[in-house]
């Protein structure tokens, strides 16, 4: 699919989605690569119906949850103990749990609504995950996520670059490396995702892209150039030292572009709404 990524034409940035600054929020305490997707997709949960009790496949640390939702998330599930351990600090959960997805110590048709956000790629049990979710619905309650389609793979800067020389072994073991990296997956356009999803009784209702490709080179690149961010998370416990605008607003000034773009059809990554059926 072909199309241009437009930019939200708000006079005020800051009164976007609820008056919520979703990207200053992120960046004052995420590096930046994380901070821009994060904000973009903050935007899309703003107004959405979420019954309880609500399940968050893939919490994290808590973080994302903290900034987007006014009210505590009835249960938050991860495998990474850390994280675990951060999010409940942040107090955004009434219930975290250990576990993968694939078995789930909730009763069956228990849950008002589900969402995960960038999860679902990195999982390599994903139909039983899919099935678990599923299975712990309510018929009828809902199901958001959002995850990166085909195109983070094939929109990435520096593969077009080493095309362009004719490298095309070289560009496609950079994509392999990106991919391992990332712990990317699961990538997938809307008619596979709707077959997944139909199996396990979810139908899918709605779908948007979003993040054009060049919001992931800014991503891509920020891989790299967030290392420092790395070296301070190891030192003092926090992605930013300095979480202040005079630290920050250059930063701020080149990545406010990306959070205030519309979605597009040639956008990197994608939101879905889907509903349980049965």
């Amino acid at each position: 699919m072909s199309g241009v990524c437009g930019v939200d034409g708000g006079s005020d940035p800051r009164a976007l989605a609820a008056g919520k600054d979703f990207l200053w929020l992120h960046l004052r305490e995420l590096p930046y690569f994380r901070s821009i997707l994060r904000a973009v997709e903050a935007r899309f949960y703003q107004g959405l119906d979420l019954p309880h009790p609500i399940l968050d496949v893939g919490c994290g640390d808590g973080h994302f949850a903290s900034v987007v939702f006014d009210s505590p998330i009835d249960v938050g599930i991860d495998l990474h103990l850390p994280s675990l351990c951060e999010a409940g600090r942040r107090g955004v959960y009434r219930l975290l749990l250990d576990s993968d997805g694939t078995r789930l110590p909730l009763r069956s048709e228990s849950l008002g609504s589900a969402f995960s956000n960038s999860v679902l790629e990195h999982l390599p049990g994903l139909d039983g995950v899919l099935a678990e979710i599923a299975r712990t619905l309510k018929p009828g309650a809902p199901l958001f996520f959002t995850v990166p389609n085909p195109g983070y793979r094939s929109e990435l800067s520096f593969p077009r670059f080493l095309t362009s020389l004719g490298l095309r072994r070289a560009a496609r073991a950079y994509q392999d490396y990106f991919m391992w990296m990332s712990r990317t997956r699961n990538m997938m356009y809307e008619p596979e995702w709707a077959e997944r999803l139909g199996r396990v009784g979810l139908a899918v209702e709605r779908t948007a892209r979003y993040f054009s490709p060049s919001a992931l080179h800014a991503l891509e690149w920020g891989h790299y150039f967030g290392a420092p961010s790395l070296v301070a998370r190891w030192l003092t416990g926090h992605w930013i030292v300095a979480p202040r605008r005079w630290n920050l607003w250059l930063t701020e000034r080149l990545t406010r572009r990306y959070y205030l773009e519309t979605p597009c059809p040639d956008g990197t990554y994608s939101f879905y709404l889907a509903r349980k059926t049965t």
